[in-house]
């Protein structure tokens, strides 16, 4: 459940794991992994190159729209330098960003759930009573998570099995 103040309730009872106000049966999960989520570098590196050749295509079409006006020609337009640097700042901005420490629970229909906490060792500690909790059907526990300052909050949920995959 969400709980007042950015606090998400991981818990277990009655054979079930809540992730706020999800529910996966016990029985149908079939992968529980606390791990770091790498920043997926050679996608953004191309995405960066993409920007950058669309930038230069619109800068050529900018000069040969202009019909010989010697002012946007000597005057290089700045748009480009500015567009061309912001586009710079972006892509050092994604590859300085670190890993992301994450919770993921996987069922057997396909879906699958995030949980993010500030380490690794959280995650672990969560992964490792919810797999006693599968494996004693008396266990009962609850944790809770606090928000992080992301666009998705501390929980990700992604059914089916034609997706592409998470951006944290």
């Amino acid at each position: 459940m969400q709980r007042p103040g950015g606090v998400l309730e991981v818990s277990v009872n009655r054979r079930m794991l809540w992730i706020g106000s999800a529910a996966f049966p016990l029985d149908n999960l079939t992968r529980v992994e606390a791990t770091k989520l790498k920043p997926r570098r050679g996608a953004t590196f191309l995405g960066f190159l993409k920007w950058l050749a669309l930038t230069g295509v619109a800068y050529v079409l900018v000069i040969a729209a202009s019909d010989g006006d010697t002012e946007i020609k000597e005057s290089g337009n700045p748009m480009f330098l500015v567009f061309t640097i912001g586009l710079a700042i972006y892509f050092i901005k994604e590859l300085l960003e670190p890993a992301k420490p994450i919770l993921a629970v996987e069922t057997a229909g396909g879906s699958l759930a995030v949980v993010t906490l500030p380490t690794v060792e959280e995650l672990r500690t969560i992964a490792g009573q919810i797999v006693h909790a599968i494996n004693h059907p008396e266990a009962e526990f609850t944790a809770y998570v606090n928000e992080l300052n992301n666009y998705n909050g501390p929980v990700f949920n992604q059914n089916g099995g034609t997706n592409t995959g998470i951006k944290l």
